[in-house]
């Protein structure tokens, strides 16, 4: 049943609606009418629902000490497990669960986590709902005195390295979208690509983001043109967790997944409180607030309202050099999701989503003369971002199969990008349908033996065109990508799991894509878990908008050869070893992984002046990435995480084989969490040591446009503190404390239209010391 447990979190907010077509080829009739068969399979389970059979229910707490008094807090990634049985679950963010029924009841559950006592209830006929509270396993003159859950943790059960971020981790800074979601964890790196227009990107295993898979709710999300500005498509205060998955991703989820997943799971109507507010606000002038509210419509229905406006309108030049250090901004984001559920029958989502957002920058002279796009006089940059999305998801048990399921996955993308950098002119419009359907059930009625099968179909219609240099580059196409998959899972006494894949699409301009993934999780003993992994991974890159950064720049872009679709290798593995240390809990988690390309785009800004060549590789390319991790807990209510990676990612540009520019080679980290008893005071700090990179070659630039040939090693320091009431979260705060920039981050800024102008050449902070301030507001 994890399938429904799939789907049930796979709710993203998507626009459904299908632009006019005049004149209809034969492919567009096609994909229309495979989008009909689709809906019918969504629609079909509200028919046959009356013959679906029922799984347990529930939800796991904990005991705490919060302002004074014992309450209960639900515990995510508890296990539950029937005794004697490999079958088994683990709780969501929540705490909650869904667990298939086993058919010899009465039976006995076995429910653990740690720092609180196992405990071991019996399930009798009839029972489909449970709430399990656990007891602290330590107590003081028959008090029970509870242990802190710690904000980030690894998936005791998934086979694949998988690092969970709660919404408390999330909480210790301040976490205004998905961009500033990662700023105490030591797996992901976030930077910005130039020094204008303030767009992101994220690393993972020493790659650039695009060849992670970033998902939202089980569902691709910021793919193609969103991939710029998209880390902010997501607010913070409607995260309920982040899955940071390492090397190649399930099968079931396509094959774009090369280095790994990050799956965003947002609050959800059932389970999220009825009222939510966030106000952030910082020293720059930026502005944020998010309301959310959800409503409980009836037995079966429920629905949820999730808003944001963020507004930054202060225009700032902390280094002198004309520029705006960060573009002014107003965006706003909305969210209305409703969900349908007939506990142990079925469970159907849908719903919309509206984001529209401005944004502003480049000199200040471009302000003080009327925001003129294009003029000559000074340097102007504007990005309008308009994106409408919908979704539906179904999933139901088949009857008369305790371990059969079908989940149908829809939804459908509109991303309008219009922007001008400079007397760069980018526009681009992106549809997107998705479509996913899932078979689940044991083998021969063997729980040990499943498999996951199905189809999926993609269907990505890009309008793009670039005017630079008085030269239009059209890069319109319509990619479509039906596909099929299947997967095995052998599972042996809760102690190894083993997961076999393929899938194959087939690319209506790039051919077959053939997809393998293995995925191993073993305990070699009670403390000790082997994970390894291997499977090959596709991907098509959107040449400008996955290089954004170069359009604050003169230089050429030059393409110089038909671009294949990427392709590569990601294999690796991890140790996590659990142990004791001062008394409390405490885990060390070791870990390596390797990806090697057989293609890949390269972008060379070494080999040629004033150009950025586009062509496919000729040679090797790869990125090693090894790290170690420590987590504990030196006394009570004081959370300690050590961690340090190296990185070694080479690629072939120009004939040489060369360090990939902007890639750290080391990264220490260093984050502590402290929490008073009662929970009523919270420290955070953390410290951040980045290693030097590779800065792509200036020495042929005059003089004064020099680079070093590498980056200075630097450290960075995050605090917090936050007071709580018992409804009202306080937080005030601090990044960047260290207040280290990089110094002259926009080369031949006195002249942007000259031709040594370039903002894109960024290795470290381009904005100093900030201070910011929030309030935390919720009604249960």
């Amino acid at each position: 049943m994890k399938l429904i447990n799939f789907l049930r979190q796979s709710a993203h907010p998507s626009f459904l609606a299908l632009s006019t077509v005049v004149n209809q080829s034969p492919v567009r009739i096609l994909q229309q009418r495979i989008l009909l068969a689709l809906i019918f399979l969504i629609i079909s389970p509200f028919v046959s629902y009356s013959l679906l059979a029922e799984p347990i229910r529930g939800a796991v707490t904990g005991l705490e000490i919060q302002n004074g008094k014992e309450q209960a807090i639900p515990l995510a990634g508890a296990n539950l497990f029937w005794i004697g049985t490999t079958m088994g679950t683990s709780t969501n963010g929540d705490g909650e669960f869904l667990l298939k029924n086993t058919p010899e009841l009465p039976h006995q559950l076995v429910i653990s986590f740690i720092g609180y006592r196992s405990d071991t209830i019996v399930v009798d006929h009839g029972q489909l709902q449970l709430e399990i509270e656990l007891q602290s396993s330590q107590k003081l003159n028959e008090v029970v005195v509870s242990g802190r859950r710690a904000g980030s943790h690894v998936s005791s059960m998934d086979p694949i390295l998988t690092n969970v971020i709660t919404e408390s981790e999330l909480q210790r800074a301040a976490c205004c979208n998905l961009s500033e979601a990662f700023e105490t964890n030591a797996s992901v790196d976030v930077s910005f690509t130039d020094a204008v227009s303030g767009a992101q990107q994220i690393q993972l295993l020493g790659l650039a983001g695009t060849y992670s898979q970033i998902l939202t709710e089980n569902t691709p999300t910021i793919r193609g043109l969103g991939q710029p500005y998209g880390l902010g498509f997501i607010p913070g205060p409607w995260m309920e967790s982040i899955h940071v998955s390492k090397g190649a991703g399930s099968v079931v989820n396509g094959y774009e997944s090369i280095t790994g997943q990050i799956n965003v799971e947002l609050k959800k109507p059932e389970s999220a409180e009825m009222l939510y507010y966030n106000f952030y606000g910082n020293d720059f002038g930026r502005l944020e607030s998010s309301l959310n509210a959800a409503v409980k419509l009836s037995d079966r229905w429920s629905t949820m309202i999730l808003s944001h406006g963020e507004i930054l309108e202060n225009q700032f030049d902390h280094n002198g050099d004309n520029f705006l250090d960060h573009p002014l901004m107003r965006k706003y984001n909305i969210v209305n999701r409703y969900r349908y559920d007939m506990p142990g029958v079925m469970e159907s989502q849908f719903g919309f989503r509206v984001m529209q957002e401005n944004r502003r920058g480049g000199q200040l002279s471009f302000f003080d003369n009327g925001e003129q796009l294009g003029s000559p006089d000074y340097y102007g940059f504007g990005v309008k971002t308009a994106r409408y999305e919908t979704f539906a998801r179904t999933g139901f048990f088949l009857p008369g199969q305790p371990d059969g399921s079908i989940g149908t996955q829809l939804s459908f993308i509109h991303h309008d990008h219009d922007s001008k950098y400079g007397f760069n002119d980018y526009q681009g419009r992106q549809n997107t349908l998705y479509a996913n359907v899932i078979y689940e059930n044991s083998i021969a009625r063997n729980p040990d033996h499943k498999i996951n099968a199905g189809f999926s179909y993609v269907m990505d219609d890009y309008r793009e065109n670039l005017l630079s240099n008085e030269n239009t580059q059209n890069f319109d196409r319509l990619e479509s990508v039906p596909g099929v998959f299947a997967q095995y899972t052998l599972q042996w006494r809760q102690k190894f799991t083993g997961i076999i894949g393929l899938r194959t699409d087939f690319h209506n301009i790039y051919g077959t894509f053939i997809t393998p993934r293995l995925h191993i999780r073993s305990d070699l003993s009670e403390s000790t878990t082997l994970r390894a992994s291997a499977g090959k991974g596709y991907r098509v890159p959107n040449m400008i908008a996955e290089n954004i950064g170069l359009l604050v720049s003169n230089r050429q872009l030059r393409f110089e050869e038909d671009i294949r679709a990427e392709e590569a290798w990601n294999y690796g593995g991890s140790l996590t070893q659990s142990f004791r240390l001062f008394g409390n809990e405490a885990s060390l988690a070791v870990e390596y992984y390797r990806t090697d390309f057989t293609n890949q785009l390269i972008v060379d800004v070494d080999s040629e002046y004033g150009v950025a060549r586009f062509y496919n590789l000729d040679g090797l390319s790869y990125a090693n990435n090894s790290q170690i991790e420590l987590q504990v807990e030196p006394f009570r209510f004081f959370d300690l995480t050590a961690a340090f990676r190296l990185t070694d990612v080479k690629t072939t540009i120009d004939g040489d084989l060369m360090a990939k520019p902007f890639v750290n080679i080391y990264k220490g980290m260093l984050t502590g969490s402290y929490a008073t008893p009662n929970n009523n005071w919270q420290f955070d700090l953390t410290a951040q040591f980045n290693g030097p990179s590779r800065i792509p070659d200036t020495a042929m630039l005059p003089a004064q446009f020099h680079m070093p040939s590498e980056s200075p090693a630097y450290t960075i320091l995050h605090a917090q503190i936050t007071r709580r009431w018992n409804n009202l979260d306080f937080y005030i705060g601090g990044e960047n404390l260290t207040n280290f920039t990089q110094h002259n981050p926009i080369l031949g800024f006195d002249n942007p239209y000259g031709e040594h102008f370039d903002a894109s050449m960024i290795w470290g902070p381009i904005m100093g010391r900030m201070f910011y301030t929030g309030l935390r507001y919720s009604i249960q």
